[in-house]
């Protein structure tokens, strides 16, 4: 595919600090009096690049927030979306249906891990995650299990801010405030080991081991485990990259004790690490897997949870005639995300998006692994097109050091992405090499200006 040019923008107003009253948005998981002391407003996108009220352009680091893998304003997409507008803007699925919900499961299901054929919408990676947690209670209880009514998480684990997924999340300060989440949850130690995998390219050696805690919790806890839910690669807890083994001893001992195996892949689908799934690339195949984002490449919010047939049969054959899941969005399998996911996946096989990020990630993993020696660089990670650059927090101001970092790029013309103290990479699959070496120079310059 040829370069993504930017569209100049027309029709903003220019130099102006603040278009419109910000008062009214309260702005998520952002500093709200900070911003809107000095806002930071995208106005435009296309290809590969943003652009700012004023015309700035953008260099798209993190592929919006992991989410555009296509790069932004495809034609393909809009087209399918306004296309299914013109026919049925909105259709219910609870006790009926319509065609393109049906079209779209079955073109998913060509594309999730083998075996994983059955698929649940939703419209988020946070639905995804409660969906999928639901799922695994109502298949333990009609298998017999129901006792099975533990969930475990990770620590520096995300799986969204719906209360389930925040139960078994593993960061604190996304939990603090809110008090008791679910009750019947516990976590799996982190894998991150610094001190013996700092610099790793791809999978660190070292770490394998932090599986058999799951041993532990199954002694603790005995048969109640419903479900482990983990992310192959973790993203907004710092971009944590699972140890070679890892997560083949994680399938090994949950297979063992009757446990199901959630991989949240709201981050590593859509052809992020090379494959299709994080699981292909990474040689493990889950149970359920949740997805999002690059589902419909972010044009329109959806999300989905796949799970076997072995999971669906158990679940509606065993019930009661009638609805067999009490479970579901009034906006699952929306026609408009539809649309767009159908675009989106067929853009992902008729350009080889997989096949790009393959071929991309050797120079992207060079380019990154140039900033080592920057000053405060205490370590970086990469798998597939992710990186992580982790800052020496500032004493006394964790986070300080990475959003200052984030401030400069943008202030010169590059998106990044921080989570405490580490430098965030996700740009979209359709990047060339030339994007990488000018998002690789922008953010060494500020590294190199927030040396003090």
């Amino acid at each position: 595919m040829n370069e993504i040019r930017p569209r100049p923008i027309k029709d903003l107003a220019a130099e102006t600090p603040r278009p419109n009253n910000l008062d009214a948005f309260w702005m998520p998981y952002t500093n709200n009096r900070g911003f809107k002391a000095t806002p930071r407003l995208l106005a435009g996108a296309e290809g590969v690049h943003y652009f700012t009220n004023d015309g700035r352009e953008i260099l798209d680091g993190t592929a919006g927030l992991w989410c555009c893998n296509a790069g932004h304003v495809r034609p393909e997409i809009r087209d399918a979306i306004k296309r299914q507008a013109d026919v049925m803007d909105f259709a219910p699925t609870f006790q009926m249906g319509h065609p393109i919900a049906f079209e779209a499961a079955a073109r998913l299901i060509q594309l999730t891990p083998k075996g994983l054929d059955r698929i649940f919408w939703t419209n988020s990676g946070s639905e995804a995650a409660d969906t999928a947690l639901k799922i695994a209670l109502a298949y333990q209880k009609a298998r017999g299990q129901a006792q099975r009514v533990r969930l475990v998480g990770r620590e520096r684990g995300y799986h969204g801010v719906g209360f389930g997924g925040m139960s078994v999340g593993g960061i604190g300060t996304n939990r603090k405030q809110f008090g008791t989440l679910l009750p019947h949850v516990d976590h799996l130690p982190h894998t991150h080991a610094p001190e013996h995998n700092a610099f790793a390219r791809g999978q660190p050696e070292h770490g394998a081991h932090f599986a058999d805690a799951l041993e532990n919790l199954v002694q603790l806890h005995g048969d109640t485990i419903a479900a482990v839910i983990v992310e192959p690669l973790a993203g907004s807890t710092g971009v944590l990259i699972p140890p070679k083994g890892y997560l083949e001893r994680l399938r090994e001992l949950t297979t063992k004790h009757g446990i199901l195996l959630i991989f949240d892949e709201v981050i590593t689908g859509f052809s992020r690490l090379g494959q299709y799934f994080g699981s292909d690339r990474l040689g493990v195949t889950p149970d359920i897997l949740t997805m999002a984002k690059g589902l419909t490449n972010a044009a329109v919010p959806m999300g989905a949870v796949a799970a076997t047939s072995a999971i669906y049969d158990t679940i509606t054959n065993t019930a009661a005639p009638g609805i067999e899941f009490f479970h579901g969005y009034t906006y699952s399998g929306h026609p408009l995300a539809c649309a767009a996911a159908l675009a989106a996946m067929e853009i992902h096989r008729a350009e080889d998006l997989p096949g790009r990020a393959r071929d991309l990630e050797p120079y992207f993993a060079d380019a990154v692994h140039s900033l080592r020696d920057h000053p405060n660089v205490i370590d970086i990670r990469n798998l597939g097109l992710v990186a992580g650059i982790e800052m020496q927090p500032r004493a006394g101001k964790p986070t300080d050091r990475a959003t200052k970092v984030f401030q400069r790029c943008f202030d010169t013309g590059l998106l990044t992405r921080t989570t405490g103290d580490t430098v965030a990479l996700s740009p979209p699959l359709v990047f060339e090499r030339g994007h990488v070496d000018r998002m690789v120079d922008l953010l060494g310059a500020a590294i190199r200006a927030e040396a003090a």
